[in-house]
């Protein structure tokens, strides 16, 4: 090989071979800090376009699981204020009870006859109650408006605000969508008195008069006290059938209740196999990155090494020239 002074090719071979080196061992050093398999683009251009839409999927299904637990609050504070309905007509029935009994005279019949009023306002007045801004009971069920009339178990759908719709996949208003109840709570005090629904448009929060004759329906919610009902109108069998009527919306309740929890669960599991997908495609293999961290570590400092040495035949070439 000969020797020359304005071409090394040694040098320029090791030089290369060197900045190669450095530029794979920046790499590894790269991947080790991030966790991350690829650092840029051309690293994997394919994986990364797939990685970014699981991504989104991921982010989308996070967004959904919030909505789910948002929507159980809802329905668990909902079904909060219909327990203490239920209390509350449970303590009408037995305000009726004392209130029928012959020991009573005419001063402690009108005592609980007052509790009695004032209890019928209370329970108007849970019916407003709302959840973030949001009313957890409907206030129509009539499609034409109008206020809401008796209670119809099997004729809810009619309500033009009785749901709420929880969005339950990544794929958002396209996907499954689980609709929350906005339960008939005046609707189911709203008591029809002769077992004939009523015709639509009967006011609630209102005595439709002392003897029910307006479609003999009565209520137990009022707006205040010149719109409550006495004691003395009022049969056992008629709290019956509101208890009955609340039970009613406390089992719908719970069965989305139910539903929201196992579609939160469905999509924890979705979550995370996207999650589990996500890294094979991107987190980096720590044995394997660090061994070859330690290779063109070993590598950089040879080429270093044989650059110095190659640049050094320019000394000897100097030598032959004394």
């Amino acid at each position: 090989m000969p020797l020359t002074i304005n071409t090394n090719s040694a040098a320029a071979s090791a030089n290369y071979h060197l900045s190669r080196n450095q530029s794979s061992l920046q790499k590894s050093l790269t991947r080790l800090s991030s966790g991350s398999r690829i650092v840029q683009p051309i690293d994997d251009a394919g994986g990364l376009a797939v990685s970014m839409k699981l991504e989104s999927a991921i982010v989308r299904l996070n967004g959904a699981q919030k909505n789910v637990q948002n929507a159980t609050s809802f329905l668990e504070v909902q079904d909060g204020v219909l327990a203490s309905a239920g209390k509350i007509l449970n303590r009408m029935i037995e305000l009726k009870g004392l209130s029928d009994d012959v020991m009573k005279n005419d001063s402690d019949s009108e005592n609980y006859n007052r509790e009695f009023k004032d209890l019928q306002m209370q329970i108007y007045d849970m019916a407003s109650l709302k959840f973030n801004g949001v009313s957890m009971f409907a206030t129509t069920t009539l499609k034409t408006g109008g206020s809401q009339a008796v209670f119809d178990n099997l004729n809810q759908s009619k309500s033009l605000d009785h749901t709420a719709s929880v969005f339950v996949s990544a794929d958002g208003n396209a996907g499954a969508i689980v609709s929350v109840s906005k339960a008939l709570l005046l609707s189911a005090l709203t008591i029809n008195t002769n077992s004939t629904q009523l015709e639509d448009g009967v006011a609630y929060g209102r005595t439709l008069n002392s003897n029910f004759a307006a479609g003999n329906a009565m209520t137990f919610a009022a707006v205040d006290s010149n719109e409550t009902i006495n004691l003395s109108d009022v049969s056992v069998g008629v709290f019956t059938q509101a208890i009955q009527n609340i039970a009613t919306l406390r089992a719908d309740n719970g069965a989305s209740m139910s539903r929201l929890r196992f579609a939160g669960e469905e999509m924890s599991k979705q979550e995370t196999n996207l999650v589990s997908a996500m890294g094979r495609i991107t987190d980096v293999d720590i044995a394997a990155e660090s061994t070859r961290l330690a290779k063109y570590n070993v590598l950089v400092q040879a080429s270093a090494s044989m650059l110095a040495q190659a640049n050094s035949s320019a000394d000897v070439a100097l030598m032959l020239l004394r």
